[in-house]
């Protein structure tokens, strides 16, 4: 009876081990979908560089003017999961020189690498996922013009067990999917062009949602503010702002308010964005003015929510 008991649970653990590494495995995108897509378009590509601020964490700490464009890693990421250091994606044999179109698709779309493991979401494939092939593609057309860094990329800083990649492979089934963040009522082109460019491109959700215990976004709140996802050197979080119309949000910005703040920096009392947004008006201010008016037509047609970092 004792050996039919401990053989029983060998078989379940082999069993559920079998099922986890099943569940667990990493997906990869369609090789025939690509193989369609029209030559990467360099000039589209650069916009959507900085619709998805690229330099913002990939180039070194405090590089200014065309340093950024250098995208040897190195930024620090100090979590309560442990410190995420971004890598070197410039086109360099440290950086992606050798990857595929197939390989970026994957880590962009899917988060995962070009060795088949799984990408932590740090890198904010989550909201990347929801990005048109084709833009992906010219992405990656022109990030392969960019100067080249022999920079080593350097290993994340985590305990166990989030040091175990395959775990994720759960995670992206709770987290991971392409669907919209917001239902938006016949949207015109504008709003469509507005959503895509915050949920998808500009993955504003990424910082201005909460998120649950297990690090994923909470998306009934969306983009009603959160306590930051990273620490400063006291080990304390800042807040990220509320950017709805809600209760401690932005309902007495206009539209060109919001439009002339992506562009200038300035709040519509003139007082200036600072903190990690100086990164992001940097690359907004780059972008075709079209697209900040889009931008700003999504933000004032979401749903209203109040601060949703007061819960936390």
């Amino acid at each position: 009876m004792k050996r039919k008991l401990i053989s029983a649970a060998l078989l379940c653990a082999v069993t559920g081990a079998g099922v986890f590494w099943f569940l667990t495995q990493p997906v990869h995108v369609d090789r025939a979908a690509l193989d369609k897509l029209a030559a990467g378009d360099i000039k589209n590509g650069e916009q959507i560089f900085y619709a998805g601020g690229c330099a913002s964490c990939h180039a070194a700490p405090g590089a200014t003017g065309d340093a950024k464009l250098v995208l040897s890693g190195g930024h620090e990421l100090k979590t309560d999961f442990g410190t995420f250091i971004a890598p070197n994606i410039s086109p360099s044999a440290a950086g992606i020189k050798d990857w595929t179109l197939a390989e970026f698709a994957d880590a962009m779309l899917e988060g995962t690498g070009r060795n088949g493991e799984h990408l932590y979401p740090s890198f904010p494939y989550t909201s990347y996922t929801r990005m048109k092939l084709q833009d992906m593609a010219d992405l990656y057309a022109f990030m392969k013009t960019l100067p080249a860094s022999d920079e080593a990329s350097k290993p994340h800083e985590l305990g166990f067990p989030f040091n175990m990649r395959r775990g994720l492979g759960l995670w992206k089934m709770l987290y991971l999917n392409d669907a919209p963040a917001v239902q938006l009522n016949n949207p015109d082109a504008q709003l469509q062009r507005g959503q895509y460019l915050v949920e998808a491109m500009g993955h504003c959700g990424e910082c201005h949602t909460p998120r649950n215990a297990f690090g994923g976004s909470d998306t009934a709140q969306w983009l009603a503010g959160a306590v930051s996802a990273e620490t400063d050197s006291q080990g304390k979080r800042g807040i990220v702002p509320n950017i709805t119309g809600g209760e401690g949000g932005i309902s007495g910005w206009s539209a060109g308010d919001i439009a002339y703040g992506l562009e200038s920096g300035f709040t519509p009392d003139f007082d200036s964005m600072g903190g990690s947004m100086t990164d992001v008006i940097a690359n907004t201010s780059k972008l075709q003015a079209s697209d900040r008016e889009a931008i700003a037509a999504y933000l004032k047609a979401i749903p209203a929510h109040k601060d949703g970092y007061v819960s936390q």
